[in-house]
């Protein structure tokens, strides 16, 4: 008997919208190609005794009320899946030469510790820094706002009651950061503290959207946080809420096809991976959470009408660098680490940086974002009591990394280790001098390892590449112009936990009627 949903892929987002669907009673099927349920959300293990998150690190919209939080409840999930919240007074330590600053959740306070890094004075004694800076946290607020208001299900009469943040933001349709540094005059040293969390997006300012940062931004601001049991229960939660109510999610299952009569998608082949045996999967409704494109190519691009075809024509975004590391017999919090991430850089300005590191793969002076789970939550389980887990995270060209890869195995192996010398080398200068005596394990992953383990195209971080073009009304979303195929992915909706959290519940609501987002 086929399913009423038969869902290509178990990223957060096909796990949140089948978990959904499976509790409302209908029948749910999931296919995946890897060993692991989660995508980019899956936990590995390392050595039989270490585990580690993919590329999880920390999350917004998980508090009391909040988008996470109302979903896990609908599904009697939320007093299992607890979070636990960042320092509020600084969930984001940023270190630059000459500067620190941690960015607190209230955004007065964040006006004022810039305004004390940058005293210059201007007229009448007030300080030109300050006014600026107060601008552009103001027009962050209300553009922040009007993003909400703008963002589907939308409501014409909170756009009418709220115009003013509506087009406040409407204003940054097709800027970058860098456009709103500039505008504001911001000193380059406030922006390179402010734009120091490029690493969640791997985007200098002068590229990234404004809008994605200010989603990101005040998305932390309003609460950042990691679950308290680590990323592993999440995914294991929404799994066992399919399979209690008769759903599957079958691993290692690597889809090979779509079946589609005349414009209607009914089912797929799959491979299992474990007998190479091939199997034709049918569904009442098939939702993709493959990445569109690959899908797309699959089915035939032909297929699909042209304004789904002009919103496939999106490029990927930049993938990484990871480096997952044990420490033992050591205690980071008497280092300065504890319920905050750090992101350091030697560059004056981020595009620079990036450009060194990205365009030209050079590591001698690189910028990297600094995470230890093992101090934001009590729970243990990711490594025995004497050790604790660090991740150091930058940015990595694929092309660069796959052709290495392919033309010179030792080359490649020995880019992964320069790489990670020069992230230690700046690690015991500046934060843990003896930080190498206590490494008991460590494991790096490039663009190569993300493709192969997290099947996605180029080694991509990110789905679509998060630049003004593509987060415009132009931006792919689930409709597909086909009947009964939807796409649930981080490029049909937009990446990250809590992102693909509404990206599977928006279309959750779409299909059945219930009404699970609105106002928060």
């Amino acid at each position: 008997m086929k399913p009423d949903y038969l869902i290509v892929g178990s990223g957060l987002s096909a796990l949140v919208f089948g978990a959904l669907m499976a509790n409302s009673g209908k029948t749910v099927q999931i296919l995946e190609a890897h060993e692991h349920p989660g995508g980019f959300g899956h936990t590995f293990t390392m050595a039989k005794k270490y585990t580690f998150n993919a590329q999880f690190h920390y999350v917004w919209d998980c508090g009391e009320g909040q988008m996470v939080n109302r979903v896990l409840k609908k599904l009697g999930l939320d007093q299992d899946v607890t979070f636990e919240q960042y320092d509020p007074k600084g969930f984001d330590h940023m270190r630059m030469p000459g500067y620190s600053l941690d960015i607190p959740s209230e955004p007065e306070e964040l006006i004022q510790r810039l305004s004390k890094l940058f005293p210059e004075q201007g007229v009448g004694g007030a300080s030109l820094a300050e006014t600026r800076i107060r601008q552009f946290v103001n027009d962050v607020e209300k553009t922040g706002a009007g993003l909400k208001h703008l963002a589907p299900p939308i409501k014409p009469v909170q756009l009418l009651k709220n115009a003013g943040e509506v087009l406040c933001a409407a204003q940054y349709l097709n800027s970058t950061l860098q456009d709103v540094f500039d505008k504001f005059q911001l000193p380059q040293a406030a922006q390179t503290l402010l734009a120091l969390q490029w690493l969640d997006f791997l985007l200098p300012p002068n590229q990234l959207s404004f809008y994605a940062w200010v989603a990101l931004f005040r998305g932390y601001q309003a609460g950042a946080f990691y679950p308290t049991q680590h990323f592993e229960q999440v995914i294991n939660s929404l799994v066992k809420v399919i399979e209690s109510h008769g759903g599957q999610v079958l691993l290692n299952h690597e889809v090979t096809n779509f079946r589609l009569e005349d414009k209607t998608v009914t089912g797929v082949e799959a491979m299992d991976l474990s007998t190479h045996q091939t199997q034709e999967f049918l569904g009442s409704t098939i939702i993709c959470n493959l990445d569109p494109q690959r899908a797309a190519k699959m089915i035939g691009l032909e297929k699909f009408s042209k304004i789904v075809r002009r919103k496939l024509n999106y490029e990927y975004s930049a993938s990484n660098y990871m480096v997952y590391c044990v420490v033992k017999d050591l205690d980071l919090r008497n280092y300065g680490f504890g319920k905050w991430n750090l992101s350091h850089t030697g560059h004056q300005s981020i595009n620079e940086a990036f450009a060194q590191m990205y365009e030209h793969h050079d590591y001698s002076n690189p910028s990297f974002a600094i995470t230890t789970p093992t101090l934001l939550t009590a729970a243990r389980g990711d490594c025995p009591e004497d050790c604790q887990i660090v991740e150091f995270l930058t940015v990595a060209n694929y092309d660069y990394f796959k052709q290495l890869r392919e033309s010179d195995p030792k080359a490649y192996r020995q880019k992964k280790q320069e790489i990670l010398d020069s992230i230690l080398d700046v690690v015991e200068k500046h934060y843990v001098p003896n930080f190498r005596e206590h490494m008991v394990f460590h494991v790096t992953g490039s663009p190569t390892t993300n493709e192969r383990f997290c099947w996605c195209p180029q080694g991509n971080s990110y789905g679509s590449i998060l630049t003004p073009k593509n987060m415009g009304l132009g931006r792919l979303n689930h409709e597909t112009s086909l009947n009964q195929f939807y796409f649930c992915n981080a490029s049909s909706g937009y990446p990250g936990f809590a992102p693909t959290f509404w990206t599977g519940t928006l279309l959750y609501q779409r299909l059945s009627g219930d009404v699970l987002l609105g106002d928060s």
